[in-house]
């Protein structure tokens, strides 16, 4: 019990961090800083991308501290109403995040095998928010939440792909864009994997008892 809820603390705490991260980039020191300083001078330039970039970030931030804690079922239970208020927000804010990281996604360092990861992940998260919310309104309350764990995990490649990359040039000495192509699938597809192995073990006892 006491590994269960270390392993939830490093989680939420991993998600928060992250989550905050957006905010570095509201200084103007920042705006050539951290994954931008890859980007070509016009890429920088461009308003359009901005908007883009920073949609991106700014709501993909809110999903990731919001997320988290809609896993709790004593917070639903207790602020059912609150619960509902924050699913509203989250779900805006996975469209908005998911919309704007397609159209970054284009100009990804790397390349065609970046940019394909990436809007693998962006399509990945708007088909899964799209199946939470169609679950919630058939009043399907299991199939929303397992949707939703699907979902959450794709929120958190955010931070999945900020761990894989000083792993990838600081233990394994790996040039930043070889890096960058196989993390914009490692970032997410992992996360899906032990999405699902999470559903399957929640279908189990209910399996069994049918049986």
């Amino acid at each position: 019990m006491k590994t269960k809820r270390l392993l939830w603390i490093i989680f939420a705490g991993f998600a928060i961090i992250i989550g905050l991260y957006p905010l570095v980039y509201l200084s103007a020191q920042m705006r050539n800083q951290g994954l931008l300083q890859t980007k070509p001078a016009e890429l920088i330039q461009s308003k359009m991308y901005f908007a883009a970039f920073y949609t991106h970030i700014t709501f993909g931030g809110i999903a990731l501290l919001l997320g988290w804690s809609q896993f709790s079922s004593e917070f639903r239970v207790r602020y059912l109403k609150t619960h509902r208020v924050i699913g509203t927000i989250y779900v805006f804010s996975v469209v908005l995040s998911a919309l704007a990281g397609f159209s970054i996604a284009l100009f990804a360092t790397g390349g065609p095998i970046s940019s394909a990861g990436f809007m693998g992940l962006a399509l990945c998260w708007l088909f899964t928010i799209f199946m939470a919310y169609r679950a919630i309104l058939n009043k399907d309350l299991q199939e929303h939440e397992n949707w939703m764990i699907r979902n959450y995990a794709l929120a958190f490649a955010a931070v999945t792909l900020r761990l894989w990359l000083p792993f990838s040039q600081l233990a394994l000495h790996m040039d930043f864009d070889s890096a960058y192509r196989i993390i914009s699938w490692l970032c997410w597809v992992p996360n899906l994997v032990v999405a699902e192995l999470i559903v399957r073990r929640k279908r189990l006892p209910l399996l069994t008892t049918v049986l």
